[in-house]
């Protein structure tokens, strides 16, 4: 017979990762899916933790403390956590049971995967020979933008006002270029002022077109013109380029290796689990 307490604790952990919200507060038919398959996980569950190499599986006290804390940083408080548990079928010792028995389901399967066969070196070559297409890197700019956003609305922000203060601000910046970052933060109207209007590494086609074409064209330590986008009026400086290039193999080695492990693990974890007998 299913413990209510897990089932609680499936279900609001289903329905947040899928809906981003609690049980309680999803409409019939979501709460259905949600039950669901909340009802498969605990069956799978089950089976898992009957399994031979359960046995000798423990889950130690500061990986149970550590997982609690984690979840408990999504909270502002403890009453709040507390709280959110009651709303939801849950009490404090009965969610850090249900807890306990995912991290013990978790170890099992690790376990498990840990019998998957070794990645060797050719393994790794080989991967790399065959999919060049996932090792190739595209050009890269290092940007910071300043913008001065229009409204009509805002006197400060109309057209003509926008524009006069964004020629102002770029008149400063052709005297001290080294002055973009503390301008940045002092004028700029985008969220990214906070840091000094870093774009970060930004790829072709991923800005407004008449901000991708002047950042694309333009010298490391370069400030663009005043540029119109729908947003407002910006100016852009270019701070590095990183040209297009293919990953080596020294450089992709490690990465690939840790795919492939994760890969064979998840099928040894699947062909293991297909194998258990049914409840």
């Amino acid at each position: 017979m299913p413990e209510p307490a897990t089932l609680a604790y499936l279900e609001l952990k289903t329905a947040q990762n899928l809906f981003g919200k609690a049980p309680v507060d999803l409409a019939a038919e979501q709460r259905n899916q949600v039950k669901q398959m909340a009802d498969r996980q605990y069956g799978l569950e089950a089976r898992v933790l009957r399994a031979p190499e359960a046995r000798d599986i423990l889950v130690p006290e500061s990986s149970l403390q550590d997982a609690l804390d984690e979840i408990r940083k999504r909270y502002q408080d403890e009453e709040e956590f507390a709280a959110d548990l009651v709303r939801n079928g849950l009490d404090p010792a009965r969610y850090l049971l249900a807890l306990e028995r995912e991290l013990k389901v978790e170890a099992i399967l690790e376990k498990v995967g840990s019998q998957a066969a070794r990645v060797s070196e050719i393994d790794v070559e080989l991967y790399w020979q065959y999919h060049p297409d996932q090792f190739r890197r595209p050009e890269t700019r290092r940007a910071r933008h300043i913008l001065v956003t229009v409204n009509p609305d805002l006197p400060d922000n109309t057209a003509s006002a926008a524009r006069n203060r964004i020629e102002a601000i770029a008149a400063r910046l052709a005297r001290e270029p080294k002055r973009f970052e503390e301008q940045a933060l002092k004028h700029s109207e985008c969220p990214t002022a906070l840091q000094g209007g870093i774009l970060g590494e930004v790829q072709r086609g991923k800005l407004y077109p008449e901000l991708d074409a002047a950042l694309f064209i333009m010298r490391p330590g370069q400030i663009s013109a005043v540029l119109e986008s729908p947003l407002g009026f910006h100016l852009l400086l270019c701070e590095a380029i990183e040209e297009a290039r293919v990953l080596g193999l020294e450089q992709a080695r490690a990465p690939i290796r840790a795919m492939l492990e994760q890969r064979r693990k998840r099928i040894c974890q699947q062909a293991w689990i297909k194998q258990l007998r049914p409840n």
